[in-house]
This record gives structure tokens, sequence and C-alpha cells, in this order.
């Protein structure tokens, strides 16, 4: 028998530690080189840790849920292949009492016709799928907090599992189907309790310091302005279907944004500065994180050089950081190096925000929801649609009129996106 040591990985230079997020194999499953059989959380990010070799996983030697060091040992798999013969021999045993099950069904015939639209209902809510296929933690958790039948969603994780981002997906398409609802007369019978407990995640728990830390230490003040999203839309309306038809990507809102905050942050320096020490660093390139909303939190990924990124290069970085965040692979180095910040609470409805910096970083900007209101254009009363925008930022480092010429900056390119072609 040969075994191979499986352990934890290097996951980035700043981390030292993660958190057992769940077990993706079993004691007595075959696994694939590279295969990945645990996801890990981290301060930062969650991630899969794979296989490096094939064979069969013979022993977890710690639970969901324990903190690990890097390098620590978790798990042993057995190379030679023969662990797995444990595993075919367990599966013969249902499959014979399988055939031994309808023999009931079959001395009792006379019941059958009563019995069998009663029999319908556990397979038309999925029940039968669940338990065929278990489902991660944090699967469970969207499937039940939806109360999605979980047989009708597509599934593409290994073995053919379901992932957090086939959920998610098949949620924002709305191609989900939900479990029945109780007859009508039907007593709802409670069938857990009315309070649940539940360890915060570490990514949770960095995110909260992260937050408290930005209050603590910044003099965070937040400017707001609101720009009529008018031009961009008939834009957007316009070059939309050739957009997509030449680049393989919808054109959306955040790539005007992206390279309107990037010739505002080249006009106004220090908004795209950061406080070390005594000293103030100027960046000469724009880093903008965009922040994404993950099943285990906000997550800020960030677009690297976006000063020279065209719009489809942004849509496509974008897309990309969402399924990644969907499936939980986001990796460290997606999540480096930001010099300022972009978070959409409009995609949820939010009219105004006081967004709270991303430290280092200091300054954010804040999007909201397109809303027709009435504005006076030209001594008339018209309809537009407007957007509600705020700046946060560090008044250590930013004066208000800096931060309130950022922001005008931000609103004249929107509302005439020729500035954003000129350079203006």
């Amino acid at each position: 028998m040969a075994i191979e040591d499986i352990v934890i990985p290097q996951l980035g230079e700043s981390i030292t530690e993660g958190s057992i997020g769940s077990w993706l194999k079993k004691v007595g499953d075959a696994v694939a080189a590279d295969e990945p059989i645990v996801e890990v959380e981290t301060d930062k990010v969650a991630m899969e840790v794979p296989s490096p070799v094939a064979g069969v996983l013979i022993e977890t030697l710690v639970a969901e849920g324990d903190t690990v060091e890097i390098g620590a040992l978790i798990a042993r798999v057995d190379t030679s292949g023969k662990g797995a013969a444990a595993a075919p021999a367990a599966a013969k045993a249902p499959e014979k009492k399988a055939e031994a099950a309808p023999a009931p069904k079959a001395e009792a015939p006379a019941p059958a016709p009563k019995a069998e639209p009663v029999a319908a209902a556990p397979a038309a809510s999925g029940g039968s799928a669940k338990d065929a296929m278990p489902l991660a933690p944090a699967v469970r958790r969207l499937v039940e907090e939806y109360n999605l039948d979980a047989s009708t969603i597509p599934a593409s994780g290994k073995d053919g599992r379901l992932t957090k981002g086939d959920v998610l997906a098949a949620i924002e398409s709305g191609t989900a189907k939900t479990l029945s609802a109780p007859a009508a007369g039907a007593v709802a019978v409670s069938t857990g309790p009315r309070e649940e407990r539940v360890k915060m995640t570490r990514l949770r728990k960095r995110i909260a310091e992260r937050l408290k830390e930005a209050q603590n230490t910044a003099a965070m003040l937040t400017t707001y302005n609101e720009v009529d999203m008018t031009a961009v839309m008939a834009a957007r309306d316009r070059y939309k279907d050739l957009f997509a038809k030449k680049h393989g990507i919808k054109l959306g809102f955040m790539s005007f944004f992206t390279k309107a905050c990037c010739l505002a942050l080249k006009e106004i320096p220090s908004v795209n500065a950061q406080i070390d020490g005594d000293e103030v660093v100027y960046f000469n390139y724009a880093n903008i994180g965009v922040a994404v909303s993950a099943p285990n939190g906000l997550v800020v990924p960030v677009l690297k050089d976006a000063q020279n990124m065209s719009f489809a290069d942004t849509e496509l970085g974008i897309a990309n950081f969402g399924k990644k965040a969907r499936d939980g692979k986001l990796t460290v180095e997606d999540m480096q190096g930001g010099t300022f910040t972009i978070s959409n609470g409009g995609i949820f409805g939010s009219l105004m925000s006081s967004p709270i910096l991303n430290t280092p970083q200091s300054g954010i900007l804040g999007m909201h929801k397109i809303q027709d209101r009435p504005v006076v254009e030209n001594g008339q009363i018209v309809i537009r649609p407007m957007m509600y925008l705020a700046l946060s930022y560090d008044h250590r480092l930013i004066d208000g009129r800096e931060a309130v010429t950022f922001l005008v900056r931000v609103k004249e390119a929107l509302e005439d996106p020729t500035r954003l072609l000129l350079d203006m």
C-alpha cells in the first residue's frame, strides 16, 4: 500500500492558517489527480484543495470547521488502488436491498392504487436526488433558504455534484424550481429549533475586522452627487447587440464607471493614494477593486491596470470574477493590489448608502439604483433616469475640494460619454 499525505498548501504570502469548510470527498471515495477534495476558507477567500495524486481517500484527519495551519496534514490517499476494494463492495449492498424491496409491494396489490398518488409526492420534491448525491453544507444552505428542488438544477461539479455556482446561476436565471407548498389547510410542523447558533466563517470574521478597522483608523467622510444616466443608457442600448456579437460579453454599466473613475483618479491623484506610516504612496496606475457578493460574503477582486483596459476587457474581467466568486475559486492574487474600489449596491435596489473604505485604500465609489425622477432642465421639469453617487474618502489624506471635484469629474464623464473616448 502506497500512502500519500495531503497537506494544506501555501495559499498566499500573508495567509498562515485557514478553516476546513467542507469535505468534497468521503473516506473510501476514489479521487483523481488534481481533483478537489476539500474546501478551505481563509480570511480572504474560500478555495478548493486538490489531491496531488490519484487513488482512494482512506483517512481524513480534521473535521469541518477546524482551524489548520499552512502545511498541516489533513488527509491520506492510497495511491496503490488497493483501498478501492472496499468501496465497490459497500456499493453492492444497497443493490441487494433494492432488489428485495419490491417484494412487499408485490404481496399487497390491493392497496397499490391508493398508495400511488402519495408515493409520487417525494419524487416531485426532488428528495431522492438529494439522497443520492449529498449536498455540500454551503449548497444545502442555499437550497433550503430558497426552498429549491435540487434535482431540477443542472450540476457541473465533479461526479455530478451540485455546486454553489450552479444554485446561484439557477436563481439568477429564474430556472430554479421551488418545492411545492403545503396543501391548503395543512398544519405546519416545526422541524427544527427556533434559533440557530452558527460559527462565523474566517472570511466573514475578516470582513468584520476590516470594516471596523476602517472606521477606527480613517477619518472617513462621504460626499454625494447624482448623475443623469440618459446618455450612458442610450449608448448602451445603441451598441449592446454589436458589442455582444463582437466581444462575446454583454455591455454593462460597470465599464463606463470604471473608465470614468480612471480618468478622475488621473486628475485627482490623492484619491488614488494610500497612507503608509508617515508617508503617502501615490500610484501611477489604477487597480480598481470591484465589490462582488459571494455566497460566503462580500469580496473585492481587483482589475489590474484598469486604466489600460478597453470596455470589453473590463466587462470580461468582471464577469470572470463573478463566476469565480460564485464557484468559490477566487485566488489571493485576484484580491490583492487594489488602489480604489467601486461598489454597486444598486443591483440589490439600494437608492443611497455610504460605503465603507476598503483599507488601506483612501477612496471608494458607491453606485446605486437608477430611478426615474423629475429634474429641471432649461427651466422645464423633465423625467430623467437618475442615480445617486457616493464617494467615501479618508479625510486625513483627501481634502473636501478634491473629493467633490473627483465626484464631479465622474458625473461629467458619464453624462457626456464622449469624454471617455477623448480622455477628458
